[in-house]
C-alpha cells in the first residue's frame, strides 16, 4: 500500500486517478506551514505539489519513508535538489504537459506587445476612439531570436513559421541538423541577439544562466527590438531592462515571470512600453489538467512498478526507462545482491562492463544501481539510484562503467567486479529471450541461474559425497532445494542452490563446520521475479 501527500492543490482529473488506483491511499492537506510539512512528510510514500509548496533542506532532514516527490508543472526551484538527493528522494516533474499552452501565451503576449492590445483596451474603456495612437507592427517579416531550443523553444519556432517570421535559435546543446526546416541556428548567443527584432527566452536556469540577459546583452540588440519572457524571471536583469526601456533601445517588453513574485518592487512595474502578466504560460485548463494528471501517473508509475519518469534529480540516468532498460537495471540489482555478503567489512570500489552499445546510455545507472544492491544491506542510511553517486563520492568508493561492442555470437551482458578488502569477486548476466535475468558466472564458475527468492552459494572441494552430504544438512533443516546450479574449476566446485525458504543462521552454521570439503557457504535474499515480463 502506498500513502501519498497532496501538499499543493491539482486538478480534480488528477485526484480522480489517485482514488481509482488500488493500494493507493492520499490526503489532502493544503497550507502546511514548513514546520507542519516536515513533521508529516516522513509518513507518506511520496508527495504531490505545485509551486506554491517549499521542499527545503528542512522539509527533508527526517525523509522517513518518502521516496518520491512529484512536481506537478516543468520548474522545480521550490525545491532544494541537493537535499533531496542526499535524502534518497526522487524528484519528478511533468515536462511536457504545459508545452503549448506556454507556447501560446508567447504568441498571445508577443501580438500583444506588437498590437499594444492592453493600452487599447483601456482606451476605449476610458470612452476614446483615437485609432492612431495605437498603430502597431505585424510579425510576419520580423526576425524572431528564441534562446533555448527545448520543447517550449521549439513549439514558439512552429508557430513563428506559421506567422511567416525569419525564425533563428540559439541553444547550445542543439545541432543545426535536429531542427526543423526554417530554424536558423546562430552560432552564438551574440549573433542572435544583434539580429533579433523580437527576443523571446526559454531556457532553464542555472548558475550560468541567471540574468544572462543583462545591460550588456540588451546593448547588443537592435533599436527599438522587443523582448518576451514567459520562461524565469531571473534569467533577465530586471533594472537593466527597465533601463533600456526607458532610452528607448529596447522598444518594448512582455513578461510573465519575475525575479521575485509577486513583483511588489520590480522596476518593471514603472517602465514604459511593456506588456505585464501575472505568470499565466501555464494557466489553462487544459494544462492544469495534464500537469496534474502526469505528476499522479509519474508518482504511482514509481511506487507501483519502479519505473521513472522524467527525473530531475539523478545524475547520469536517462529519465525514462523501455521495459528492456528496466529489466536490466532489475538484474544489475540483483546481481549486486548476490556480490554484497562478500563485502560486509567494506567496499572499495565497483565496476560494471557493459557488453552493448545498444545499452551505452544506461551503462552509469547499471553501475550505480549495482552498487546500491552491494551495499544496501550494510548501511543504516537510505541508498538508492537517487542518492548513490553522492553517497559513493562522500565514502570514497569508486563506481565505474564501461561499454564494449557486442561481439559475434555473444549476448548482451552486464559483468560487475566489486572490490572489498583487496579482494574481487564478480558476476556476469544477461536477459534472455524470454525477458527473465539469467546468471551466467560468478567467480569465473560459469552456470545459468534465475535469480530469484531465498539462494545459497557453496563453495566446496570438487569430491564425490559433497551433494548428499549438503542435501542432508538441509533436508534436516526441512528446506527444500527447488532447483540447483554446479559448476566446477580444476579442484574446486560451486554449488548455486535454489530454496523453498530462507536457510537459517543455524543451518549455514551446520554446512560451514564441515570444512572440508565445504568452505564458503554465502545466503542471499532475492525478490521473486514480476509478474510482467519486458
Amino acid at each position: 500500500m502506498s500513502h501519498i501527500l497532496v501538499a499543493d492543490k491539482i486538478a480534480e482529473a488528477g485526484l480522480e486517478r489517485l482514488r481509482s488506483t488500488p493500494n493507493v491511499t492520499f490526503d489532502v492537506r493544503h497550507g502546511l506551514s514548513p514546520e507542519e510539512l516536515a513533521s508529516v512528510v516522513g509518513g507518506y510514500d511520496g508527495m504531490l505539489i505545485r509551486s506554491a509548496v517549499k521542499v527545503t533542506a528542512q522539509t527533508l532532514a527526517e525523509p522517513g519513508q518518502l521516496t518520491a516527490i512529484a512536481r506537478a508543472g516543468v520548474g522545480v526551484d521550490n525545491v532544494d535538489l541537493e537535499a533531496a538527493t542526499a535524502a534518497g528522494v526522487l524528484v519528478l516533474n511533468t515536462p511536457d504537459a504545459n508545452t503549448i499552452s506556454t507556447a501560446e501565451h508567447t504568441f498571445a503576449m508577443m501580438l500583444a506587445l506588437y498590437r499594444k492590445i492592453p493600452s487599447a483596451h483601456q482606451h476605449v474603456l476610458s470612452g476614446e476612439w483615437n485609432r492612431g495612437a495605437y498603430q502597431g507592427h505585424q510579425l510576419a517579416g520580423a526576425t524572431l531570436g528564441i534562446i533555448g531550443l527545448g520543447r517550449i523553444g521549439r513549439a514558439v519556432a512552429e508557430r513563428a513559421l506559421a506567422f511567416e517570421m525569419k525564425v533563428v535559435g540559439f541553444d547550445p546543446f542543439v545541432k543545426q541538423d535536429a531542427l526543423d526546416d526554417g530554424i536558423e541556428l546562430a552560432k552564438d548567443i551574440e549573433s542572435l541577439l544583434a539580429c533579433a527584432d523580437c527576443l523571446t527566452i526559454h531556457a532553464t536556469v542555472t548558475e550560468s544562466t541567471k540574468h544572462m540577459i543583462g545591460a550588456e546583452q540588451l546593448a547588443l540588440m537592435k533599436e527599438g527590438a522587443c523582448i518576451v519572457n514567459c520562461a524565469r524571471g531571473v534569467l533577465i536583469d530586471e533594472i537593466a531592462l527597465a533601463e533600456s526601456l526607458e532610452s528607448g533601445h529596447i522598444g518594448g517588453a512582455a513578461i510573465d515571470v519575475y525575479e521575485t513574485e509577486p513583483p511588489k518592487d520590480s522596476p518593471l512595474l514603472r517602465a514604459k512600453n511593456v506588456v505585464l502578466a501575472p505568470h499565466l504560460a501555464a494557466s489553462t485548463v487544459e494544462a492544469q489538467t495534464r500537469v496534474s494528471v502526469d505528476a499522479v501517473d509519474s508518482m504511482l508509475a514509481y511506487l507501483l512498478r519502479g519505473e521513472i519518469r522524467s527525473a530531475v534529480n539523478i545524475s547520469g540516468m536517462p529519465t525514462s526507462f523501455s521495459p528492456r532498460g528496466r529489466a536490466f537495471v532489475d538484474l544489475c540489482a540483483r546481481m549486486g545482491t548476490i556480490l554484497s555478503p562478500w563485502c560486509a567489512d567494506g567496499l572499495e570500489g565497483v565496476r560494471v562492463t557493459v557488453y552493448s552499445e545498444t545499452l551505452q546510455n544506461l551503462a552509469s545507472t547499471l553501475a550505480s544501481q549495482t552498487m546500491v544492491s552491494v551495499l544496501a544491506p550494510h548501511l543504516s542510511d537510505r541508498i538508492n539510484l537517487v542518492n548513490a553517486r553522492d553517497l559513493a563520492n562522500r565514502r570514497g568508493i569508486s563506481v565505474d562503467h564501461v561499454v564494449h561492442s557486442l561481439q559475434t555470437n555473444h549476448v548482451e551482458s552486464v559483468h560487475a567486479v566489486v572490490e572489498a578488502r583487496g579482494q574481487k569477486h564478480e558476476i556476469l548476466g544477461t536477459i534472455s529471450v524470454d525477458g527473465r535475468p539469467r546468471i551466467l558466472a560468478i567467480d569465473g564458475y560459469r552456470m545459468e541461474v534465475v535469480p530469484a527468492g531465498p539462494m545459497a552459494l557453496v563453495f566446496n572441494d570438487d569430491q564425490p559425497g559433497v551433494i548428499g552430504v549438503i542435501g542432508k544438512t538441509l533436508g534436516d533443516a526441512g528446506i527444500n532445494v527447488a532447483d540447483m546450479a554446479l559448476s566446477r574449476r580444476g579442484d574446486r566446485a560451486l554449488m548455486v542452490l535454489k530454496l523453498d525458504e530462507p536457510m537459517s543462521n543455524e543451518t549455514r552454521d551446520a554446512l560451514v563446520a564441515l570444512k572440508p570439503p565445504i568452505h564458503v557457504v554465502r545466503r542471499v535474499q532475492l525478490p521473486p521475479l514480476a509478474k510482467e515480463l519486458p
